[in-house]
């Protein structure tokens, strides 16, 4: 659906009908939502029709267990590009090698087994 060729009024009408499609998967009268959320089903029909207030679609999305909707709807934005390097902090540029002092006389061969380091 291209929300872009769309008028506010259809928008919100085509939420509606998306929150009544969910009502109606719940098996839920419109009167018992409506009591569940607190307004008349005069403001639910309202609602469905793409009027009222953005409070009572979240009431309704809670109501049937649908809050998850939300996240769809206006996603949070990501970090920007100079945020996410400040996240990941101070990096390793280079290796160190280990000095001659601080090695093991032992190496691991290939079986995962160590031997002995041998001095000849």
């Amino acid at each position: 659906m291209n929300f872009y060729t769309m008028s506010n009024a259809s928008i919100a009408a085509e939420l509606g009908n998306r929150l009544e499609a969910l009502r109606l998967e719940q098996n839920m009268t419109q009167q018992a939502l409506a009591d569940e959320i607190g307004i008349t089903a005069k403001s639910y029909r309202q609602l469905v029709a793409g009027g009222g207030k953005l409070e009572n679609m979240v009431a309704a999305l809670r109501a049937l267990n649908e809050l998850e909707q939300l996240e769809n709807f206006l996603p949070a934005a990501p970090p920007s590009p100079l945020e996410q390097l400040k996240l990941r902090g101070k990096q390793r540029q280079r290796a160190r090698t280990t000095p001659a002092y601080k090695k093991t006389a032992a190496t691991a061969t290939a079986e995962g087994v160590k031997e002995p380091r041998l001095d000849w």
